[in-house]
């Protein structure tokens, strides 16, 4: 595997981990009231599951 593809892996993995924390917060929740734990926990298991994805599928913006 390339270069390009490890880059483009981590690309991928760091926006499915942020579109993952993104929706635990919702609009007018209070900074305290969310549960962190979760959040980092949820995001790090997307991105993790998205990293193994682009392993086992491959990923179609990079040429092999």
């Amino acid at each position: 595997m390339k270069k390009q593809f490890w880059i483009a892996l981590a690309k991928r993995a760091a926006h499915t981990a942020a579109q993952t924390a993104l929706s635990f917060l919702t609009i007018g929740m209070v900074m305290e009231d969310v549960d962190w734990k979760m959040v980092i926990s949820a995001a790090c298991l997307a991105a993790i599951y998205s990293a193994l994805k682009s392993i086992v599928a491959g990923m179609p913006e990079v040429s092999e």
